[in-house]
């Protein structure tokens, strides 16, 4: 009997885990024998692979072949596995030196001509490589770049078998014709990320001066926002420019949220690794689970939710969602994280967004309440379709009207920039990172509800009006903590060590502001 081991990696939404690939030769009726919890995908890799080793100019072993993928246990999915499966069979023939591949991770689909296609979730994958100690990972050549991102691993990019089998036997590599390597297609629910034109600024809205101090204090901390106000008094033209207001993402952060665009297939070509908040609209006929994530297919996809982390999601015509698609939002938004159960097991995936919802006041969606034609039982049961336990939830609540003819002509000269703006959204972050240097917590939105009360507890005198709120009832305890978050903000944009009665007030107003 012939034995020859290689690996690669199974995903679980974006956590990876090393899988070995054993290819055994032995004595019995000639076949290959897969093993190991495989699914449909990866058990149809017995007839990519025998044909891509033809096309590559090698024999098939015309003997039993056993390919064994541990842990047994561990259910195995999609098509990731065929170049491991490919040189650990040809391992076991003595076709290259067993030894050349018993350190190496391999990720890539075949194609039957041999080549090696791209593949969904190669960072995510690598990541889980780099973490278990292995250093040499073969990937496809159109996620090399993406492959690379990942420190003190040696990544070996692969066009075809032939040319992977020539660089384990140390032969020259062989001539391969050029071709355009597209990325890997989503799988998903259609999402994508949306890109925001580089020409869009704040100074472009006129009026809405406290609407503006809102997306200020929402880009410091990373608070939730929920305009309400008629048809074209701004609210989607100020939510669009909420990503110019944050700065780019930390190293460690644009690693995590490409790791989740890589599961999701949505890395536009050229750019391995995403360095701005993304921002992501999606729109109102759009269903729970690409909300959510999920997927009744063999592989979890994320949602919007996720596919926002560590940017903005914004729900333009916010009432007009499928019934329970935004109460689903609820639990993201309390744990910055969503899990999709399955009897394969939990896919856990990162959902840390800023939320954006706006709404019209009633279904007609009249410019002006004088014309409005609804009734007011229609108005309230419209309203209600955000619900108030998702209204909690939200940090800053605005009531928008239009602006008047004066502002529309002469706000010119007063409306300040992105730029103007963004500088002090970042003096504000770092005043925040300083406070919370040595904590897991990166803006005053993370920080959990019972360290705020511990450990950043504003002076008793600035609490009155959040106090006396509590006893009338009309702050809950999780208000509260949202309170407590936003008036940190106020203080880090006004350069104040600890907020004061000021900082508490407008952070009070700003949540109370717009509920029923």
């Amino acid at each position: 009997m012939t034995l020859a081991r290689t690996r690669s990696v199974s995903l679980v939404g974006v956590d990876g885990f090393v899988v070995d690939v054993e290819a055994a030769i032995t004595s019995g009726v000639p076949g290959l024998h897969l093993v190991g919890l495989p699914d449909t995908a990866l058990s149809e890799a017995r007839d990519r692979v025998r044909a891509a080793i033809f096309n590559s100019g090698e024999d098939w072993p015309n003997r039993h072949v056993t390919v064994s993928l541990f842990p047994a246990s561990m259910p195995k999915k999609g098509a990731t596995f065929d170049l491991a499966i490919a040189i650990a069979l040809l391992g076991a023939a003595e076709v290259v030196p067993p030894r050349s591949c018993a350190e190496m991770v391999l990720i890539g689909e075949l194609g039957l001509d041999g080549r090696v296609r791209p593949a969904q979730g190669v960072l995510p994958a690598v990541l889980a490589a780099a973490n278990r100690g292995y250093r040499t990972v073969v990937v496809p050549r159109a996620n090399a770049e993406e492959a690379e991102l990942v420190p003190d691993t040696k990544v070996v990019p692969a066009s075809t078998l032939r040319g992977l089998l020539c660089l384990l036997r140390d032969e020259p590599p062989p001539f391969e014709e050029d071709e355009e390597d597209s990325p890997a297609t989503p799988k998903g629910f259609g999402l994508r990320q949306q890109t925001i034109p580089p020409d869009l600024d704040l100074a472009d809205v006129r009026g809405q001066a406290e609407a503006r101090r809102a997306l200020e204090i929402s880009a410091a901390g990373g608070h939730h926002l929920f305009f309400a106000g008629p048809p074209g008094c701004g609210k989607t033209m100020l939510a669009e420019r909420l990503p110019t207001l944050m700065p780019p993402l930390e190293p460690e952060v644009a690693l995590e949220v490409t790791a989740i665009h890589s599961v999701a297939g949505t890395l536009r070509p050229g750019q391995p690794l995403i360095t701005q908040p993304p921002f992501y609209a999606p729109h109102h006929t759009a269903s729970r689970a690409s909300m959510v994530g999920g997927g009744s297919g063999r592989v979890l996809q994320p949602g919007a939710v996720s596919l926002a982390h560590r940017g903005i999601l914004f729900l333009d015509e916010a009432p007009e969602f499928i019934a329970g698609t935004l109460d689903a939002l609820r639990q993201p938004l309390e744990e910055g994280e969503v899990r999709i159960s399955r009897i394969e097991g939990i896919a856990h995936f990162p959902a840390r967004f800023t939320l954006v919802l706006a709404a019209n006041p009633c279904p007609c969606a009249a410019a002006k309440q004088i014309d409005c034609s609804c009734a007011p039982g229609i108005r309230r049961k419209y309203a209600s379709r955000v619900s108030g336990p998702l209204l909690d939830r939200i940090d800053l609540k605005l009531e928008l009207t239009p602006a008047s003819r004066a502002e529309l002509r002469y706000d010119l000269e007063f409306a300040e920039s992105s730029k103007v703006v963004a500088e002090r959204v970042m003096l504000a972050r770092e005043r925040t990172m300083r406070r919370l240097a040595g904590t897991p917590w990166r803006s005053n939105s993370e920080v959990p509800g019972p360290e705020l009360r511990r450990r950043f507890t504003p002076p008793q005198e600035a609490m009155h009006g959040a106090d006396e709120a509590l006893h009338r009832g009309t702050l809950s305890a999780r208000g509260l903590d949202r309170i407590l978050r936003v008036a940190w903000t106020i203080a880090d944009l006004a350069g104040h060590d600890e907020p004061g009665p000021d900082d508490v007030g407008g952070a009070l107003t700003l949540w109370s502001a717009g509920r029923q």
